[in-house]
């Protein structure tokens, strides 16, 4: 029954009053009385490790993790957590050798990276790309799925549904970074909590189904024995998803194009570690990492019980569209549905949760980027930074806007996961191989650099359509395999322009790299480790 019982508008909003008013003193309390345009966009020195750790998380979650994610669950199985457990492994290498660069170079933008390393074209050129996918591809997705959820499981119409997040998202927003970052923290103690009650509830009613009771270790057993197929991590070809995750692939090849340059070459991500010292930011990330391993356990495992069920003869209704098609991003919406009353408002404040922290984080490396590496740039050289964060504000309410327009029209998609992750990973190698070489191979020239932002996108497009422009004389490449390609073929492109033209001696523009920026902690070690260990034995038993 898609409706919220008076205990779920009490649960929701105790959880709106209490995040609201923590920004508000957040806000109020901690307002810096210098540097203004740092503390809006970077928060600098003012975030702990556990808020830098918590905010990077729930700017990463989002409903394309419990609506998205849970989709792909039910039609792909555990095997799309490889998305979230090899984040954890991406997350330890980038607070080892990509974080302490950015702040022994006080680098507080990714273009501004690119301006010192290697010119005002390359990093305008990637500003623009990263603007267009921030607002057209992630800013719009959130909303659409955060959307499609509430009207889902609420008597709220999408519509309203859409305007009622860009204006909470939109209210943190404009408190700077320092909120988002501490508002994040209540964020994310609401969605694990709501998100592990709710996988809770789901096994307990498959057990129930199943004629065992509330058992919720038989629910994890039942799960295992009637949706086998669905629990391995590595796909063979003759696997009909091997196009979504190509077997190895996932491991050593696309997927780690795809971590390192989401985690560690992605302002919206980065910027929760830059305002920081190396020993705060990196303990923040590992802190991360951990949380991390627990996403498929709140996301991934609610859409395979809901595989199950239907499988069994229920919702058939609920998961199948008008057109007769099975819809898997129906699935965690279908599921909230049937959780009792307050439970369901404690589901429902966590997906907010969830969509609200992503949507704040997003618009504010929006903000950040448009105000530090356009506008200062190329409108007002002179702008003071009162002035900056007023045209910063400006630009979040702007971006959530037209994000909120273009929503409507993502309707028709199937698996929206899917969706973000292979146009994100149009831009993604090409981001990745610029920021490689440019930290870790001193000759990389600016003319290749720009050969390598320019040759990007269209590298990419050709590897997805030429099968089709062939007609079939070149086979399907799964898109993470695409994104392997495009990352060695520009990397290739990108030496040999810097060898065939080096730049004039004198004239090359360096980062400050030594060896020294790279040594961590023994604690920091230990918490790797561990990690590392957690996930070795998760391949191994899921293989």
């Amino acid at each position: 029954m898609n409706t919220l019982h008076t205990a779920d508008y009490i649960v929701f909003f105790v959880y709106f009053i209490a995040v609201s008013y923590y920004g508000y003193y957040v806000h109020k309390k901690k307002k810096a009385k210098t540097g203004e345009a740092k503390e809006f966009f970077l928060a600098e020195g003012s975030l702990t490790w556990w808020a830098i750790g918590a905010s990077l998380i729930a700017s990463n979650i989002s409903a394309e993790q419990f609506i998205g994610m849970s989709g792909s669950g039910f039609a792909l199985g555990l095997a799309i957590s490889s998305y979230e457990w090899m984040a954890a492994a991406a997350l330890i290498l980038v607070a080892i050798f990509i974080i302490p660069v950015y702040l022994k170079n006080k680098i507080y933008t990714m273009p501004q990276f690119l301006a010192t390393r290697y010119n005002d074209k390359v990093s305008t050129i990637m500003a623009i790309f990263w603007l267009l996918v921030y607002v057209f591809v992630n800013l719009t997705s959130i909303i659409y799925l955060g959307a499609l959820a509430i009207s889902s499981v609420s008597s709220i119409s999408f519509g309203w549904s859409v305007l009622g997040l860009v204006l909470f998202a939109g209210f943190l927003t404009l408190g700077g970074m320092k909120v988002i970052g501490y508002t994040d923290v209540i964020q994310v103690i609401v969605l694990v909590i709501g998100g592990l009650i709710t996988t809770y509830l789901a096994l307990t009613l498959l057990s129930t189904e199943f004629g065992y009771g509330n058992n919720v270790f038989k629910g994890l057993s039942i799960l295992k024995s009637q949706a086998p197929d669905h629990f391995h991590m590595i796909f063979k070809p003759s696997n009909p998803y091997y196009k979504d995750l190509p077997g190895i692939s996932v491991l050593i090849g696309g997927m780690l194009v795809n971590n390192l340059a989401y985690w560690g070459c992605n302002q919206y991500i980065v910027q929760r570690a830059l305002g920081a010292n190396l020993k705060t930011a990196r303990k923040g990330i590992l802190f991360a990492a951990f949380l991390k391993l627990l996403v498929p356990v709140i996301a991934v495992l609610p859409g395979i019980v809901m595989f199950v069920l239907y499988n069994s003869g229920m919702f058939h209704s609920e998961m199948i569209s008008a057109a007769g098609v099975v819809k898997p991003d129906h699935a965690y919406p279908t599921l909230m549905n049937i959780l009792p009353s307050g439970l369901k408002g404690m589901a429902f404040a966590a997906l907010t949760a969830a969509v609200v922290a992503s949507l704040a984080g997003k618009a504010n490396s929006i903000s950040t980027i448009f105000s530090l590496d356009i506008y200062k740039k190329y409108f007002n050289k002179d702008a003071s930074e009162a002035k900056l964060v007023r045209i910063g504000k400006w630009v979040v309410i702007v971006s959530l806007c037209i994000a909120a327009i273009v929503a409507p029209s993502l309707r028709s998609l199937d698996q929206a996961y899917q969706f973000i992750q292979e146009y994100v990973g149009f831009i993604s190698p090409g981001v990745l191989a610029i920021f490689l070489l440019g930290f870790f191979w001193k000759k990389t020239t600016t003319s290749a650099a720009m050969t390598g932002a320019l040759l990007t996108i269209p590298i990419s497009t050709v590897l997805k359509f030429l099968p089709v422009w062939t007609s079939g004389i070149f086979p399907d490449i799964p898109f993470l395999n695409r994104m392997g390609i495009c990352f060695l073929l520009i990397v290739m492109i990108m030496v040999i322009l810097s060898l065939i033209k080096p730049t004039e001696k004198g004239k090359q523009k360096i980062i400050e790299v030594n060896g020294s920026m790279f040594r961590f902690s023994s604690g920091f070690a230990f918490g790797s480790i561990i990690i590392l260990g957690i996930l070795a034995a998760l391949y191994t038993v899921f293989w």
